[in-house]
Formats: C-alpha cells, structure tokens, sequence
C-alpha cells in the first residue's frame, strides 16, 4: 500500500492473497453483516438469531461472497497514520476473515487475528475495539462507528466486558443488520466473543498490552507470539486515547 491514506490497498505488505477489492457498499447489505458475525455464536440458540428469518438468504449471500475470485477488503484507520485491514479470504478450501494491522513506516503487517477453521486470536480487547470504532477518523472504508464495530467485532475476546458494552452493540445491530431482536443477539455475541473465545487482558512491566489466550498472537507465552518489539508497536497502534505503550 503506497499511500497511507488510500482506503483501496492493492496489496499488504507481507500478506500473501489477493485480488484485493475494495467493496464499501457491502457494509450496507444487512445480510453481509449476518454472515461476517455467524462465528461468534457456539450453540443452536445462538447460532438462528443472526439470521432470523434470513437464514436462507445470509446463507446464499455469502456463498456468493465466498465464491468469488476477489478478496472484499476493508479499512479502519487508527492514530498516528496505523491502519486495520479486515480481508475476506476468498481462497477454495481456505475462505475466512484475516484482521492486519500495519503502518506505513512498517515493513510488514502484523495479523492480529483470523476467523477461520483455523480461527487465530482475540486480536482487540474491548476499549481497543470501541476506540477504533469510535476515532471518527478519514482515510477508511466508512467512518460509521456502528459499521466499524461490527466488521472488528469477531477478532475481539475479553473477559472484562463493561456493562455498557450490550446497549453499544445492541445499537450497532439495530443499526446495520436489521434484525427484530437486536438485545438477544448482542447479549449472545459477547458471551461468545469468536472462535477464541474470551482472554484476560493484562499489561506488563514495560506497558504493553497483552492477552492470555491460548490461540492469541498477543500472548508473550505462545510459541507463535509476536515478538516483543511487536507486541509493543502493535499495543501503541491500538492504545485508547491518552495511553501509550
């Protein structure tokens, strides 16, 4: 990507796929959201309420999504010129969601989560997640924090969720999904939180934030962590405002 504030990235550095295309207007079709938020439910009850009486509709939408020969790729920008790229992997026997984080002065993304059979995260901890949505910064995909809290909402995984956090999500699903009982279905996706599930966040010695999920990048005790040079840039990139790494 060789301009920082270019919203249509042809490539990220380091990460291999493609074509990538930037395809905004699907973040207005209720039924993309149905799909993109379907893992963050674990049992049958859960699982029908994203798609309601849809259910045949979000289904066959997304099978067409997935079939595609492009990658839908979005973005949300963050302080200091970072960015979150959030792709659709459109690969045959490997579809799925990929959360990058990069800057422009980097060499390469960091993949902070995956939404796949071989699901990798929590990437954000909640106040990450909401800072993010709510920064009202140009430079993205849309600058609709509702928008933006969904499409991060399934790399995010915490087990300090504030009480505020099911009216927040509850108006972001009567906003963009339109579904008839947007309270359930909040209160079912916090208590899923993904594939990963929930994680403790934590901050070390040195201030960076980090996580003690099992299938998290940033957990320092993965034998798949990032490095800790990383784990500290990728902390500074998603601190809320007035708090550093």
């Amino acid at each position: 990507m060789t301009n920082s504030m270019d919203p249509r990235p042809a490539r990220i550095p380091g990460y291999d796929g493609g074509p990538l295309t930037h395809q905004p207007e699907l973040l207005g079709e209720p039924l993309f959201w149905l799909g993109h938020l379907a893992s963050c439910a674990h049992h049958e009850e859960a699982e029908s309420l994203p798609f309601g009486a849809d259910h045949e509709a979000a289904g066959a939408f997304h099978l067409n999504l997935w079939e595609r020969a492009e990658w839908p790729a979005f973005t949300v920008p963050l302080a200091g010129d970072h960015r979150l790229h959030v792709v659709h992997r459109t690969l045959r026997d490997d579809t799925g969601v990929d959360y990058l984080l990069h800057h422009p002065g980097w060499d390469l993304a960091t993949l902070l989560a995956r939404d796949d059979g071989h699901f990798m995260g929590p990437g954000l901890s909640w106040h990450e997640l909401v800072t993010a949505a709510d920064n009202a910064l140009p430079g993205g995909s849309t600058t609709d924090p509702h928008a933006r809290l969904l499409l991060l909402l399934p790399a995010f995984g915490d087990d300090e969720v504030p009480d505020e956090a099911l009216g927040r999500l509850t108006a972001a699903l009567r906003a963009r999904t339109g579904v008839d009982a947007p309270e359930p279905l909040a209160a079912a996706l916090l208590e899923g939180q993904g594939a990963p599930g929930p994680a403790r966040w934590t901050t070390t010695g040195q201030g960076v934030t980090v996580n003690d999920g099992e299938h998290s990048f940033r957990n320092p005790a993965n034998p798949f962590a990032l490095t800790a040079d990383r784990l500290a840039r990728v902390a500074t990139a998603l601190a809320p405002p007035g708090k550093t790494a």
